[in-house]
């Protein structure tokens, strides 16, 4: 028996790049279908917000905070219908003041919450196309019943006074009534 190796032609190479292609075509639709399948499912008629600000801690350490209406959930993306605003929490020394971007919406679509135990506080904002909700930790607790809040070219500002201030060697404690 004689081994003989059949010689190649240059057809034999585009035959080759051929059949890569064909397997690289394949792949690229599979990965397209899987993609719009999600797409599909996320829902397209609703838009995408995303963005992130990164601010540095007073402990020093980085702090990142996400906004917008897309999170993720065991790792994949998410599509609400609530957009998330842009927070920022200043602590001044007897109030609290909360800054929230929240564009396109009526001031008279706003509600702005304070539980009674003075610790949280929700805004949320509905107007036929967009949507916010947010959920805000206060850093000491509030007095809900002082609470007022203005609505300017999309920035929301809250300011409320804070529960307890900082005593003096002899000042006495005061309650505080919670409505």
């Amino acid at each position: 028996m004689s081994w003989r190796r059949r010689r190649r032609s240059i057809f034999d190479i585009f035959d080759e790049i051929l059949r890569t292609i064909d397997e690289e075509f394949e792949e690229f639709e599979r990965m397209f279908r899987r993609g719009f399948e999600e797409f599909e499912e996320m829902g397209p008629t609703r838009p995408l917000i995303y963005g992130f600000r990164i601010t540095i801690g007073p402990d020093g350490k980085p702090v990142i905070e996400e906004f917008g209406n897309v999170r993720r959930v065991r790792g994949r993306p998410k599509i609400s219908e609530e957009r998330e605003p842009l927070v920022d929490v200043l602590e001044e020394e007897d109030k609290i003041v909360i800054v929230a971007e929240m564009p396109g919406v009526e001031k008279d679509k706003i509600k702005v919450k304070v539980p009674p135990s003075g610790d949280r506080l929700t805004i949320q904002a509905s107007n036929k196309d967009r949507k916010y909700y947010k959920e805000v930790e206060l850093p000491v607790k509030v007095k809900p019943e002082t609470a007022k809040a203005t609505y300017r070219n999309g920035v929301l500002e809250i300011i409320i006074e804070k529960a307890e201030k900082k005593k003096k060697a002899r000042e006495e404690e005061w309650e505080v009534k919670v409505e």
